[in-house]
């Protein structure tokens, strides 16, 4: 054969490589992404946001079903950053989750992304480092179908999120202290006047008794709730008899928001992503990362008002589309809390389970689910079967063991998916919140041949420390959740606290089991409400690790998060970036203070927490050259239990401070029910002293207090013969110490002060908060 005809068919077959290598890339978007810091306002205040392309929220990302996503991603920043794909199936190590599934995005550095797009629908991506999808770091996403399924004319974005003046940080560090400011400063605090004039004291101190203070529907104060990055948008380019295909995305930090529109009742088309059945929905409940698709019709004349509120009525944002008269949305009751508790109280159920077990490598999920939570209607239905009997064996636990029998779908279907309670049996307030307006398009079941594991979740936290977990267990301790590819995974969520948890798996679709049977929906985001069961279930095909966490954003920085693994080998490229950085981003020191001053003396506070370990610093100085300070470390047993060691110091003689004694001390201390802080103590000289305190939100913004100390020395150490204060028998000697007092809130870091100690007197002042 000629040269030439060698020549020639290499040509041909190099022509056809670069001819099937642009046939194979046409399809492919490609999209530059900057992440930056920059000055922004968003609430009548000027701060350091997040910004995407120099934008909150970030550019719309639009791909076609069956192309090729390719998203560099560049970091400005000086700290490093992330971005995950909220819904979108694609391979792991594209996924997002620094120290996971993906390398984080060093300052400098950019990463590019790409995966191809598999599916259609509304979705959405942010930051899944640390706290910045907070400061602005999140977008939309949609992906247009192969053939459209809908009749309307126009695509509408519609981006609800939440907007703090506050660093991220200092939000979860205010949280942590268990300042009750939040409430305080949105109207939502429930001070024991209101409680009393509602004829709701003894709801209270059910939820005293319970370690409660109230029940709780939303944890941050936010000055200003964003539609696409604003207060309010307008959209007047619509015409009248257009139809609007609003594609509403939920990228709150840690608000759910109830949604209404005015004008005819829009048509529901999808959620999540995915078609559903269509269905009328004059209002809609959205928790945080969900998406729902509504198809609205603008009206003949007038523009239709879109309403999201915050779950617990402390702002709005709202959306207009059309012109002419606002044809308004219906304006929704603001929650009533005392009536919550009232109702609450008259349930059978047991609240404050632990968000901290004894020992973590021993989850007990049945156990746990048996002794807290609601006694539903299914236990007396079940006759002599008992929770800690077949039930207990056929829910396997934590670690997807499987042993026992096995729990099917229809079982579970059977005792979890009735039809929400009325409020004949007090579950009223929780009837709303289900998926029972969500029909799948077509079967969504599972084989019933694959082998099952079940695996019981029982949501858990601790609104005073502001610890989240799954079965009383934190991210930081917690083992992985262990699935096998080829099974049929089925995850019973059983909430047993009063907020709402977004439970979010990365990398899947589950059905949500509902009313629909065998056409339940699918969905890659559940709210799992108050004191209730969600059941969900999913295929088990594919590989590698992939995370599943509660979406509010603070819940799960504060550990309610687990890795669902399929025992695979982890990425190569993962190797300088160790998982357990990830695992441990909720379990970092946390610092606050505090100090008094007043006439009569002065006071200061400091503290420095993670999950089990606490430092405290305490000094007190009455202006009298009275001298006392107290350092202690303590280490939580469980949530309400912890040891501690420490010294004393204070001088004995007053106006002297040449002889400051000081001692060493070891105890116990517990929040006892009735939320009393109590502390039990010995010194080395064999002093034992015990000291109780409590304090009370009495009005709106005035909270009052009370401790009292008591020590005891009976000469097992020191000769106590002669000694001031002899009393009864001259068998021991005695000391004690009142503080008693009323605080009244300025503002976030300040409040007014008047108090009496008897060693001080009475005085008054400023506590300042740090």
């Amino acid at each position: 054969m000629s040269k030439a005809v060698y020549l020639f068919i290499a040509g041909c077959i190099f022509l056809t490589m670069v001819t099937a290598g642009l046939r194979a890339q046409s399809d492919t978007t490609i999209y530059e992404l900057t992440i930056s810091e920059e000055m922004v306002n968003k609430a009548g205040k000027d701060m350091m946001g997040m910004t995407v392309n120099g934008g909150i929220p970030g550019p719309a990302l639009v791909f076609k079903e069956g192309g090729y996503a390719i998203i560099r991603v560049t970091n400005t920043m000086d700290v490093e950053t992330s971005v995950h794909w909220h819904g979108l199936l694609l391979p792991n190590f594209m996924d997002g989750v620094p120290y996971l599934t993906t390398p984080p995005i060093l300052p400098g550095k950019t990463f590019q992304y790409e995966f191809p797009l598999v599916q259609s629908g509304t979705y959405w991506y942010h930051s899944h480092t640390m706290l910045q999808e907070q400061k602005g770091v999140y977008g939309s996403i949609i992906i247009e179908p192969k053939e459209k399924q809908f009749e309307y004319d126009h695509d509408q974005i519609v981006v609800l999120s939440d907007w703090t003046n506050q660093k991220p940080k200092d939000v979860l560090r205010n949280l942590k202290r268990g300042n009750e400011w939040y409430n305080i400063k949105k109207g939502t605090a429930t001070p024991l006047n209101q409680v009393i004039a509602r004829r709701g004291l003894g709801a209270q101190v059910n939820f005293w008794k319970q370690r409660m203070e109230s029940a709780d529907i939303a944890d941050v104060y936010y000055p200003a709730f964003l539609t696409n990055g604003e207060l309010q948008q307008m959209y007047t380019q619509y015409k009248p008899g257009d139809k609007i295909r609003l594609r509403v995305i939920n990228a709150a930090a840690s608000t759910q928001f109830w949604i209404t529109l005015g004008g005819g009742d829009p048509l529901l088309v999808a959620a999540d992503g995915l078609d559903v059945v269509p269905t009328a929905q004059k209002k809609l409940f959205i928790g945080i990362a969900e998406t729902y698709d509504l198809i609205i019709t603008i009206p003949d004349h007038g523009q239709v008002e879109l309403r999201a509120m915050a779950q617990d009525g402390s702002g709005t944002t709202h959306a207009y589309f059309g012109n002419g008269q606002v044809i308004s949305a219906e304006v929704l009751p603001r929650p009533d809390k005392i009536e919550m508790m009232k109702q609450m109280a008259r349930m059978d159920m047991r609240m404050g389970a632990p968000a901290m077990k004894f020992n973590p490598s021993q989850p007990e999920p049945q156990k746990l689910m048996n002794n807290w939570g609601m006694k539903m209607k299914m236990d007396m239905d079940m006759g002599n079967k008992k929770m800690d009997g077949e039930m207990g064996d056929k829910m396997g636990n934590e670690h997807g063991d499987h042993q026992g029998h096995q729990m099917n779908t229809h079982d579970m279907e059977q005792m979890d998916s009735k039809e929400p309670p009325s409020h004949d049996n007090h579950m009223g307030m929780f009837s709303e919140y289900n998926y029972d307006y969500l029909q799948a398009p077509e079967n969504t079941e599972i084989s019933q041949n694959m082998p099952t594991n079940n695996i019981l979740l029982n949501l858990t936290g601790n609104m005073w420390r502001y610890i989240w977990s799954m079965n009383g267990i934190p991210l930081a301790e917690a083992d992985k959740i262990k699935i096998n590819r080829g099974e049929k995974v089925v995850i019973t969520f059983n909430n047993l606290t009063m907020m709402h948890h977004p439970m979010h798996l990365h990398g899947h679709f589950f059905r949500v089991i509902n009313k629909y049977g065998e056409r339940s929906p699918l969905k890659h985001t559940v709210n799992v409400a108050p004191m209730q069961k969600t059941i969900i279930e999913f295929e088990a095909n594919e590989d590698s690790d992939w995370f599943l966490h509660c979406h509010v954003l603070y819940h799960m920085m504060g550990g309610m998060a687990r890795v669902v693994s399929y025992q695979t080998a982890r990425d190569p490229r993962l190797a300088p970036f160790p998982l357990k950085t990830l695992i441990n981003e909720g379990n970092h020191f946390y610092n606050w203070g505090a100090a008094d001053i007043a006439s009569n003396m002065a006071e200061i506070n400091l503290t420095s927490s993670n999950t089990r370990n606490q430092f405290n610093l305490n000094l007190e100085y009455g202006w009298s050259n009275s001298l006392e300070g107290e350092l202690s470390y303590e280490r939580y047993l469980y949530d309400y239990l912890r040891v501690f060691v420490g010294a004393n110091f204070e001088n004995e003689e007053e106006e002297n401070f040449d002889n400051i004694k000081s001692t060493a001390i070891a105890g116990l201390r517990l929040f006892t029910p009735y939320m009393f802080n109590l502390d039990v103590r010995i010194d080395n000289q064999l002093r034992p002293e015990i000291r109780i305190s409590r304090e009370l939100n009495l009005f709106p913004r005035t909270n009052i207090f009370a401790e009292f100390e008591y020590q005891a020395d009976f000469g097992w150490v020191n000769n106590i013969a002669g000694a001031e204060g002899l009393v009864a028998h001259g068998t021991y000697v005695e000391e004690y110490v009142l503080t008693a007092g009323a605080e009244y809130f300025l503002n976030r870091n300040l409040s007014l002060i008047a108090l009496y100690d008897t060693r001080f007197g009475v005085g008054g002042g400023l506590s300042i908060r740090f």
